[in-house]
């Protein structure tokens, strides 16, 4: 059993998705039964089967939920070949706009071009009349935002957030490496396999420092569709100034992500834009639990979009079938503490000053880090 099937059924009973069970729609209580560890990625032990463009080779079981404002349809599908379960991400083309459709060829071209164990691949997208159909891996525990919503309404562990993050900034660092910066990380982006393989998605939001054969030191551009993720966008990328901004700008985001893993709530996610702006501005860096960064009326995930992840631009919204939390339990974080190696890396990721922020392949480094042993893959722990 995984470490994370251990946490998980701490909670909560983990009901496996059969398919039997197929005209159910509690998409994500479809965790896998004590998944075994592999320390191969999905896409190492499939891929070369998993390549069929037929339609009749895919039996959809169940939706898991829309996205992409709701042009993509998500479900989980049996490829009938093989037995192997899959997921299988339908867009009507027909009702996409230009950018959209620019968006989606971006994030299609991108996880062929990417090869690593931490990010997110498709292994066959083919069009069926103006249908797209994307097939990817099953990711069993969805993302890590639908854990927090189903399980950890408080807030995961450090042991957990350890594990999550570790994989995700191994990903991160695969991507700063060949000049790309992600603009989108945050925990409904970090997917999480039945076998504890984090992966990275979002890729629609990527933007490579590469052009014309040069490196360049700064971008200028404004991530499209990007109302949804200004919560974890660095202070720099919101400031939108001549000095523009780089891959550091992922690890603000990495230290935004931290603190919502830490809390189970969004910081600045009811803010207006500008007021965001200025608090993150403000300094000096804030805690995982500040409670001046958290919405306070309201529940903390009204306005999240987060949730099974389509891969495809944004997360998708789950099944009504998932359970949810009272939204009066939600006003406050809770009394929590924390180890000063995790202070230390979220304040080292927050740092207003982009050149005072460590590169991912230094954060990899970081002393909270050094549990994370499984440096192959950097799946969630076996106990």
């Amino acid at each position: 059993m995984s470490l994370l099937d251990c946490f998980c059924t701490s909670r909560t009973q983990v009901e496996s998705l059969r398919p039997e069970k197929q005209s159910e729609t509690s998409t994500h209580q479809n965790l896998v039964d004590e998944p075994t560890l592999s320390l191969l990625p999905p896409s190492t032990r499939a891929s070369e089967v998993i390549c069929s463009t037929s339609v009749s080779h895919y039996e959809l079981q169940v939706e898991i939920g829309r996205g992409f404002d709701n042009l993509t349809s998500v479900h989980l599908a049996r490829h009938t070949p093989t037995g192997t379960l899959v997921t299988v991400k339908i867009t009507n083309l027909e009702n996409c706009t230009e950018e959209r459709l620019k968006a989606l060829q971006k994030a299609v071209i991108l996880s062929h071009f990417f090869r690593h164990p931490n990010i997110t691949t498709y292994w066959t997208v083919f069009t069926v009349g103006s249908w797209l159909w994307v097939i990817s891996p099953f990711m069993a525990y969805g993302s890590a935002s639908q854990l927090l919503r189903t399980y950890f309404p408080e807030g995961m562990s450090e042991t957990l957030i350890r594990n999550i993050l570790f994989g995700a900034v191994r990903g991160l660092n695969y991507l700063h490496q060949n000049g790309c910066i992600h603009r989108s990380i945050k925990a409904s982006h970090i997917l999480i396999s039945g076998d504890g393989l984090v992966t990275l998605s979002g890729l629609s939001h990527l933007h490579s420092l590469v052009k014309h054969g040069q490196k360049h030191r700064a971008v200028y551009d404004f991530p499209q569709f990007s109302t949804s993720v200004q919560p974890w966008l660095s202070p720099e990328l919101l400031r939108q100034d001549l000095h523009g901004y780089n891959v550091k700008s992922d690890i603000y985001s990495v230290g935004i992500t931290a603190c919502e893993l830490a809390s189970g709530q969004v910081p600045f996610q009811d803010m207006h834009r500008t007021q965001m702006l200025l608090q993150k501005l403000k300094g000096p860096p804030y805690s995982p639990l500040d409670i001046s960064i958290f919405p306070q009326s309201e529940s903390r995930m009204k306005n999240s979009r987060s949730g099974v992840d389509s891969g495809i631009g944004e997360s998708v919204h789950v099944s009504s079938g998932t359970r949810t939390v009272n939204s009066d339990r939600l006003q406050t974080p809770p009394s929590k503490t924390f180890s000063p190696a995790f202070l230390s890396l979220v304040q080292l990721c927050l740092q207003q000053d982009p050149e005072k922020r460590p590169s991912a392949s230094s954060l990899l480094s970081h002393v909270f880090f050094k549990q994370a042993i499984n440096s192959t893959t950097s799946c969630v722990t076996l106990d």
